[in-house]
C-alpha cells in the first residue's frame, strides 16, 4: 500500500511588535487562519527568535524598542532573503522607503483588517510558492523538483543551452533553477526582487509600466504605492548593476537590450 501524502506544514511567521494589544490580536488572528506565529516584543528579541525558529515570513513593526524595524530587517537580510513585511502606523514617505530600502518586500499600514494583512501575507508567500496547505500542493513547495530554488541536475558537457537560460550581456536567469548570475558570479536575490527581474527579463526593450509590475509582481490593482516599485527597481539595480535597468520618465522601466 503507497503511504498517504504528508500535506506540507503550513507557513511559520515570525511577529515582531511592541504593544502587546496589537501583539496579541494579530497571532490571534493569524492563527485562526492558519499560520503558526512566533511572537517577540522588541527588535533584539525579535532577531533572537528568528535564529531559532527560522520562519518562512517575517511581520513586524517599524517602530521597536532596543532594535527598530528597519535594523532588524536590515540585520535579518545580511543571511537571509525571506520574505518581509513592515507594518507602520505611519504613512511618513521616510518610513516606507527606510523599510522598503532596507530589504522589507511589502508594508501595511495600520490599524488593518485582519483579511486585509493575510492577503498581503499570502501575496508574499506566493511569490516563493508558499501558502498554507489547503491552497497549494505539496510539489509547489520549494525544494520539491522542478520548485523554484530547487538545484537541478547539471546539463551534459557539449548539450544545448537550456531554453530556460536567459542571457543579457553578462546577466544570467535560470528559470529552471531560478538562480541569477552576473559575470558568472551568484547573485543572491529576494523573492520580490527576482519576480521582479523575471518580468523585465522576458520582455527586454519594452516599457513595463509601474502599474504592469504592481500587478503582475505584487498583485496590486493600479492605486497601490508605486514607490514599492521605486524602490525595488533600486535594489535590483545595486544588485545587477545599475545600468542594465532604465528610467522611462513618466511610464515605467524596462531592461536594457545589449548593444
Amino acid at each position: 500500500m503507497t503511504p498517504a501524502a504528508t500535506a506540507p506544514a503550513p507557513p511559520h511567521i515570525l511577529l515582531v511588535e511592541d504593544d502587546e494589544v496589537i501583539r496579541e490580536a494579530t497571532r490571534m488572528a493569524l492563527e485562526r487562519y492558519g499560520f503558526p506565529v512566533t511572537t517577540a516584543a522588541d527588535g533584539l528579541e525579535g532577531l533572537e527568535a528568528f535564529h531559532a525558529v527560522r520562519p518562512d515570513l517575517l511581520l513586524l513593526d517599524v517602530m521597536l524598542p532596543l532594535l527598530d524595524g528597519v535594523g532588524l530587517c536590515r540585520r535579518i537580510r545580511e543571511e537571509s532573503q525571506l520574505p518581509i513585511l513592515m507594518m507602520s502606523a505611519r504613512t511618513d514617505p521616510v518610513d516606507v522607503v527606510s523599510g522598503l530600502e532596507a530589504g522589507a518586500d511589502d508594508y501595511v499600514v495600520k490599524p488593518f483588517e485582519s483579511a486585509v494583512l493575510v492577503a498581503r501575507i499570502r501575496t508574499v508567500l506566493r511569490r516563493i510558492r508558499v501558502v498554507p496547505a489547503a491552497e497549494s500542493p505539496a510539489d509547489a513547495l520549494p525544494g520539491a523538483p522542478g520548485a523554484p530554488g530547487t538545484p537541478q541536475p547539471p546539463r551534459a558537457p557539449g548539450s544545448a543551452p537550456s531554453p530556460s537560460l536567459r542571457s543579457f550581456d553578462g546577466l544570467q536567469v535560470d528559470t529552471d533553477s531560478m538562480e541569477v548570475r552576473v559575470d558568472g558570479r551568484l547573485v543572491p536575490l529576494t523573492p520580490t526582487e527576482l519576480r521582479l527581474l523575471l518580468e523585465f527579463t522576458a520582455a527586454p526593450g519594452i516599457v513595463l509600466e509601474r502599474s504592469t509590475l504592481l500587478e503582475r509582481v505584487w498583485d496590486y490593482e493600479w492605486g497601490a504605492d508605486t514607490r514599492v516599485v521605486d524602490v525595488h527597481v533600486q535594489r535590483l539595480r545595486a544588485k545587477i548593476g545599475s545600468g542594465r535597468i532604465e528610467t522611462v520618465r513618466g511610464f515605467g522601466y524596462k531592461l536594457r537590450r545589449p548593444a
